[in-house]
């Protein structure tokens, strides 16, 4: 008898993060995680319990690389409106190079799971809160800096700019090309 194979959990996640993010939760059988991680069914259910409880982590791994990314650019130093088109532009030049059109798991596993999902909703909705928040700071920022008013609701701000990153991600999934989203972005940040 051979000896189990070993795998490193790490890896695994990403990968099963890569299968869930391309193809959705329900669309993900057992066995597209098995071939993707390379190990066999009974060391998926040992390793992860579920392949549900494997998606949880696959979000959360999502959450921790993709969220920090956003939050680290928005916080670079320099002129807010610039900051903020330099971000939206960045977001949609990833998604339309990415051969997949996968979008934001974070988007699609609100769109797809959520309303019967608890567990994935509060992952989305702390994504979400966190991405509003650094938005929040930024504004907040700009009105320090003199490049927002004073009087304009750095909340509501935040909460529209998530609110277009939601959207811009959806939309990218289906885009013919860039223009639509760019009018997108001009008029949003023209708002701010």
């Amino acid at each position: 008898m051979g000896r189990p194979k070993q795998f490193d959990p790490d890896v695994a996640v990403e990968r099963a993060m890569d299968v869930f993010w391309r193809k959705g939760y329900a669309a993900t059988s057992p066995q597209d995680l098995v071939d993707a991680i390379g190990i066999g069914k009974g060391s998926l259910y040992n390793a992860f319990g579920s392949k549900h409880a494997l998606f949880e982590r696959a979000l959360r791994r999502y959450r921790d690389d993709q969220g920090a990314v956003l939050v680290e650019l928005l916080e670079r130093p320099g002129p807010v409106r610039e900051r903020l088109r330099e971000v939206l532009e960045l977001l949609v030049a990833m998604d339309l190079a990415d051969s997949d059109r996968r979008g934001c798991m974070a988007v699609n596993a609100a769109a797809e799971v959520a309303a019967d999902d608890p567990a994935a909703a509060e992952l989305v909705r702390r994504m979400l809160d966190r991405t509003e928040g650094a938005f929040r700071a930024l504004i907040e920022r700009g009105q320090r800096a003199g490049e927002i008013a004073a009087d304009r609701d750095a909340a509501a701000l935040g909460s529209l700019l998530v609110n277009t990153v939601v959207g811009l991600r959806l939309m990218v999934r289906v885009a013919e090309g860039p223009e639509r989203l760019e009018r997108v972005i001009d008029a949003v940040v023209d708002s701010v």
